[in-house]
């Protein structure tokens, strides 16, 4: 698992269900707009729009090389840059990500182990051709995955998203860790007589939506009192 963030990228190597190694490579999305900013000489909003509007992985799968032209600042000319060039500077810092990554799978010990390939997460998977260079980089068959994988029908499109991977998963291993036992043996709140006229699973009959009823109950996860005392030395 490689989950290409903003600042970083986490690798996780899983073999067998079990976790044999992690590792944080200090370069993410970040550090290709920083490279957008540098070699395009524009602003950083105008090198994230070019790089999430624009932005490939892999210059040579940039066939049209259509002309982007940059607004210029309070009267100055425009600039304009090759949709293949602004893909040769994201792929030479791609192909560094991608170097560290294959470095940390020998390091492992599990390179030729890994029957299910690289999947790829986070904000950075969603640049064009990532999940191909990352194979032509591993050898191992790549694929970007989506956190909604483990999710029954009736969530929220925007959720589908890799951005979201990790916050989904916590929700998902929040739920996973709750203790039923604990939860049935809770005593009902009191309630008025005004209360008790309204049903209790009135956000279920309006239709509460998958998320809502997972927001619910991760409050509550996170409201119910700790097992540890975390306070002790």
């Amino acid at each position: 698992m490689v989950d290409i963030g903003g600042g970083t990228t986490d690798i996780t190597i899983f073999h067998e269900g079990i976790i044999r190694h992690t590792a944080v490579i200090p370069f993410g999305g970040n550090v290709i707009t920083a490279d957008i900013k540098e070699g395009c000489t524009v602003m950083q909003p105008q090198a994230e729009k070019l790089k999430v509007k624009f932005g490939s992985a892999l210059a040579s799968e940039v066939y049209d090389n259509r002309i982007i032209t940059i607004p210029g600042l309070k009267g100055r000319e425009h600039k304009e840059i090759s949709e293949k060039n602004l893909a040769r500077i994201i792929q030479a810092r791609m192909e560094e990500v991608m170097d560290y990554v294959l470095w940390e799978i020998r390091r492992s010990g599990y390179e030729r182990k890994l029957i299910g390939g690289v999947v790829l997460t986070g904000g950075g998977a969603l640049l064009a051709h990532t999940d191909k260079l990352a194979a032509f980089h591993t050898g191992m068959s790549c694929r970007v995955g989506i956190p909604v994988e483990h999710l029954a029908h009736g969530y929220h499109e925007s959720v589908s998203s890799p951005i979201f991977s990790t916050a989904i998963g916590l929700l998902l291993r929040g739920l996973q860790d709750l203790d039923p036992a604990r939860l049935s043996s809770e005593e009902p709140l009191a309630t008025t007589e005004e209360d008790s006229k309204e049903p209790s699973n009135v956000s279920e009959e309006k239709g509460a939506s998958w998320f809502d009823n997972v927001f619910k109950k991760t409050k509550e996860w996170f409201e119910a009192e700790p097992d540890m005392d975390f306070n002790k030395k």
